[in-house]
């Protein structure tokens, strides 16, 4: 299922009380989608600060994304969880709000099987008529979903991608062995292009905040067969796809947004903003 070459994995707005800023939300959406050309936005993921919202605020923060983004792009709930009950009811209250799509993270800290992470997201799609997207991201999870567990879930009817972040090796794996129609996504910015050369789709981003338009310059020149220029670009964008984790991710993409005049604000402990160093490392970045 295609949900777009570059979607961006959007950070959530709070205000200096460290709420939920509503009244950035709508206007973060439209700079996302009108000025940096993002196809599709994750809400509540990592760079959305999961981990540290309410189910109440994620589904408060997806409705507004939906109601805002009003068709113009897709929208994809963050609803992941290393509990199968919780993650199945977060899930079905995301699908009521009209995502396009929930993003299921693989379980952290309980450490489960192969067999354990496929029953996991097999029982979640059993149980919302909506399409998933795995997401496979070893070094935050500490498990990684293997090629093979990946390939035998993409047979599941209404899982349909995956955002891997464990490298070309697993991706190419399962790009050529996963089921008809099953789109493969990398969630590291500086593997775009190894990516697409091994059979990806697209990215689910966290620089597409600030380089998106680039980084759609950059898929386009390769998918139309200009491998040059698409290495051009890559090797242009690779300081700011590292140097936004100098630090925990979303400070640093923040500090960069605000450095673009777009104000999404602090984030929540236990993260901490950027010290004066390290703003002035990603200042240099643009």
């Amino acid at each position: 299922m295609d949900f777009g070459r570059v979607i961006t994995a959007m950070v959530t707005p709070l205000n200096e009380q460290l709420e939920i800023d509503w009244d950035q939300v709508g206007p973060l959406v439209d700079y996302l989608i009108d000025e940096q050309g993002s196809e599709g936005l994750v809400v509540c993921g990592t760079t959305g600060e999961s981990p540290t919202l309410t189910d109440e605020e994620k589904l408060k923060l997806i409705e507004a994304v939906v109601k805002h983004a009003n068709g113009r792009c897709k929208v994809i709930a963050g609803t992941g969880s290393n509990n199968t009950h919780h993650s199945i009811e977060l899930s079905r209250e995301a699908a009521k709000l009209g995502v396009d799509a929930i993003l299921l993270v693989a379980p952290y800290y309980n450490k489960p099987s192969q067999e354990g992470l496929y029953q996991h997201f097999k029982a979640v799609a059993e149980a919302v008529d909506v399409p998933i997207i795995l997401y496979n991201v070893p070094g935050r999870s500490i498990v990684n979903i293997d090629a093979d567990t990946t390939i035998r879930l993409s047979h599941v009817p209404n899982i349909v991608a995956t955002k891997d972040c464990a490298g070309t090796d697993q991706l190419t794996i399962v790009a050529a062995g996963a089921a008809e129609g099953f789109t493969v996504y990398s969630g590291d910015d500086s593997m775009t292009l190894p990516a697409l050369a091994v059979g990806c789709h697209g990215i689910i981003s966290v620089a597409s905040h600030v380089v998106g338009k680039e980084m759609r310059e950059l898929v386009e020149a390769y998918t139309s067969g200009d491998v040059k220029r698409a290495a051009q670009l890559n090797a242009k964008l690779l300081p700011v796809f590292s140097g936004l984790f100098c630090a925990p991710s979303p400070a640093p993409v923040k500090y960069a947004l605000q450095l673009k005049g777009v104000e999404t604000g602090s984030v929540r402990l236990p993260l901490i903003d950027l010290s004066e160093r390290e703003q002035a490392f990603v200042a240099s970045l643009f």
